[in-house]
């Protein structure tokens, strides 16, 4: 079921959804298949949706952003991931890197560098996974130090995406020997030190750039701490559990997309002097992947809601998390399948994404972390 068929919360989430659509179909969708053959990040894209007003539809209007609830801002990201993971993906990451400064930074720093941010001028990057760390925050070892009424920054950051054209970077470091002594900076991208890898030679995503970012004596002024030092892994957490649902969202697009590719193949193909959705087999296969792509979608707006009304919600996110990515693995895995040789192939796009599925399970925490995640809670639950 598209995205724009299911009930929304006012009649302005229907238009902004619908405008999601219409720049899905007439924008990415077009683009999708040889930017990520050529690798070629898609700049223009997201200046497009920034204007649009879509990158800020979670935050305040006073800063440019749309107030609207988090159901419909990842109704849109799903609208996105449907047609190009990449984008869906970069939209989400963005917002994500904005979520420090608009949740937990001072007015002055939001009427400075928010309205930029998420009218689409300028690009983030979130930096908080390290090449030994993994899933786990708390074990850092990325520096910010003071030096007068500066900070310098030391260590390397890894899985960063927009790695290297990021306008700027969000960036968690220690400044106490605690492990919950970290904080949180809003780097330029042209800060001194500042040096990106060469992208990651990746499976699938390859229009969204993926490198590990050092930062060798990189200064910032104090003005661009957000929140108070020691805060940063509460930030990051919150921001880890607003991103779970973002990826979940895009993920559901996902499969969405996957999905209709196989119905109309199906609908298309014969065998047997029929065409091939009307095979049982094949039919109780593609009955399965709907019921995925729905379960997922009833997920993720289930804990978008929580959030909306200001309840914890970070279990929900994990589960939404773990559901959608899992689901979204299968169903573009089941739609290869149901296209056969064809879906091996370049000609269709579900082999591109049955690819670009298997990292969904893998960032913004695995699915194994989801799950320790989970198990915490129901623990502490009894």
């Amino acid at each position: 079921m598209p995205a724009g068929s299911r009930d929304l919360p006012t009649e302005e989430a229907v238009e902004l959804l619908s405008l999601a659509r219409e720049l899905t179909q007439r924008e990415l969708a077009p683009r999708a298949a040889r930017a990520e053959s050529d690798a070629a990040f898609p700049r223009d894209l997201f200046r497009l949706i920034g204007r649009s007003g879509l990158l800020g539809l979670p935050y305040p209007e006073e800063f440019g952003g749309g107030a609207q609830p988090y159901e419909v801002y990842l109704q849109v990201l799903e609208e996105f991931g449907s047609a190009w993971s990449s984008v869906g993906v970069g939209a989400s990451v963005h917002v994500l890197s904005c979520f420090p400064l608009a949740t937990f930074g001072s007015p002055a720093q939001r009427e400075r560098w928010l309205p930029d941010m998420i009218g689409g001028e300028l690009l983030g990057a979130y930096c908080l996974s390290e090449p030994h760390a993994g899933s786990d925050p708390a074990a850092m070892r990325t520096w910010a130090r003071r030096s007068g009424t500066d900070y310098v920054l030391n260590g390397t950051k890894a899985w960063t995406t927009h790695g290297g054209i990021a306008d700027f970077y969000t960036v968690m470091a220690r400044t106490g020997e605690g492990r919950g002594d970290i904080s949180c900076f809003l780097v330029p991208a042209d800060s001194p030190g500042l040096l990106a890898d060469p992208p990651e030679h990746k499976m699938g995503l390859m229009g969204s750039p993926t490198t590990n970012v050092t930062f060798d004596d990189v200064r910032v002024s104090e003005d661009r701490l957000i929140g108070t030092e020691g805060q940063g892994l509460k930030i990051a957490l919150a921001a880890l559990d607003a991103g779970r649902l973002g990826i979940s969202a895009v993920a559901t697009g996902l499969a969405q997309g996957a999905l209709d590719v196989a119905v109309s193949y199906a609908q298309q193909r014969e065998a047997f002097g029929s065409a091939i959705i009307e095979h049982q087999g094949l039919a109780f296969l593609l009955a399965d992947m709907a019921a995925a792509v729905t379960s997922a979608r009833a997920t993720y707006l289930a804990a978008a809601r929580l959030k909306d009304r200001g309840t914890a919600y970070s279990t929900e996110a994990s589960i939404a998390k773990l559901v959608a990515t899992d689901n979204t693995m299968k169903v573009t895995t089941d739609a290869v399948q149901v296209l056969g040789g064809n879906g091996y192939t370049r000609d269709y796009p579900v082999e591109r994404y049955m690819r670009e599925a298997k990292v969904m399970q893998i960032f913004e925490g695995t699915n194994q972390i989801q799950r320790m995640v989970i198990g915490r809670a129901l623990a502490r639950s009894h």
